[in-house]
């Protein structure tokens, strides 16, 4: 089993990226308290006021920032419905490389604008399948390094700060609920505090339609999934990986899974009660504390990962229900 990075070496990477990256406050979530009662606390790791709107630039550094001179002069690849793309388009801004990054057609139009505006190059597929395979030819054909949406040390070591700073931030939690797509967030969030506080229980939480870690730690080995269905596009992953796998098998305590339904009526009334329009996948883990965790979390204090917000006010507005809880 691969060995998660240590704590020392996500600590010195946030070091390294001190002033490329926002340290995303935590906040307290009174209106989610007053919904639930008054027997337990919410926290917020507010990720979607890092760059590019996401955690995934924290990966995106991590990764990019470690190339050679070599590596950054080929430039770099991608494969993302739209907020690892971001992220990677950002970081190789940032750091003066090149980015080429394959998209599924059906990405939200405010990504690609970003994308673009970042001064990446997209190349756009209709398949989710097919846009890995293309990325692959990518780096046979033009040597750019892939940086990965969600797999490998670098990763887990980026995503790794998010859970260092919600140790420094807050100073005891009973439980974290984390977004589940490919598993890149959650391994290196639950690395990381397992690692200081090895008794808070990490949780994630997964659409029904895209459950490829739950099934992956339910068979005991990475597995795949023949379609993915969900309007959280973030959380859409085909298939859990080796190393993020491992990570999740070693430090996560469960998943648990919401609907499509309960991730529109999260937005709704996220946008109701904190007054912020996030994306289905942001949404994920105040529906899962809404929904299949509400009851045996009472009595905790529960700290939420807010992983995004790239989503244009149509498309939110499409998607959110808004009603009185």
């Amino acid at each position: 089993m691969p060995e998660g990075p240590s704590i020392e070496s996500v600590r010195a990477l946030s070091d390294r990226l001190d002033g490329q990256i926002v340290r995303t406050p935590v906040l307290r979530c009174a209106g989610l308290e007053e919904l639930l009662g008054s027997d337990r606390r919410v926290y917020g790791k507010l990720e979607f006021l890092q760059h590019t709107g996401t955690f995934k630039v924290r990966g995106a550094l991590a990764t990019i920032a470690s190339l050679t001179a070599a590596q950054r002069t080929a430039g770099v690849t991608a494969v993302s419905a739209g907020n690892h793309a971001l992220a990677t388009a950002y970081a190789a801004q940032a750091v003066g490389t090149s980015a080429k990054i394959v998209m599924i057609s059906t990405a939200n139009p405010a990504r690609v604008d970003a994308c673009q505006a970042y001064g990446a190059e997209l190349v756009f597929t209709n398949d989710i399948h097919e846009a890995f395979e293309i990325v692959e030819a990518i780096q046979g054909e033009e040597g750019r390094f892939l940086v990965h949406p969600f797999e490998g040390p670098d990763i887990a070591k980026g995503t790794g700060t998010v859970g260092l700073e919600m140790c420094e931030q807050l100073s005891e939690f009973d439980a974290v609920i984390v977004p589940v797509g490919g598993g890149g967030l959650i391994a290196g969030v639950a690395n990381a505090i397992k690692r200081l506080r090895p008794e808070t229980e990490v949780i994630g939480v997964e659409p029904v339609g895209a459950d490829s870690m739950r099934r992956s730690l339910a068979a005991g080995e990475p597995q795949a999934l023949d379609k993915v269905s969900t309007i959280a596009d973030s959380l859409g992953a085909p298939f859990a990986m080796p190393y993020s796998f491992a990570l999740c098998r070693e430090n996560v305590d469960r998943i648990v899974l919401v609907e499509d339904l309960q991730l529109r009526k999260a937005m709704g009334l996220l946008f109701r009660i904190m007054k912020i329009a996030v994306e289905p996948a942001c949404a994920a883990t105040t529906a899962a504390l809404l929904g299949p965790l509400r009851e045996e979390l009472q009595g905790k204090t529960v700290a939420l990962v807010f992983c995004g917000s790239n989503i244009d006010w149509d498309t939110f507005a499409g998607h959110a229900i808004f009603e009185n809880e």
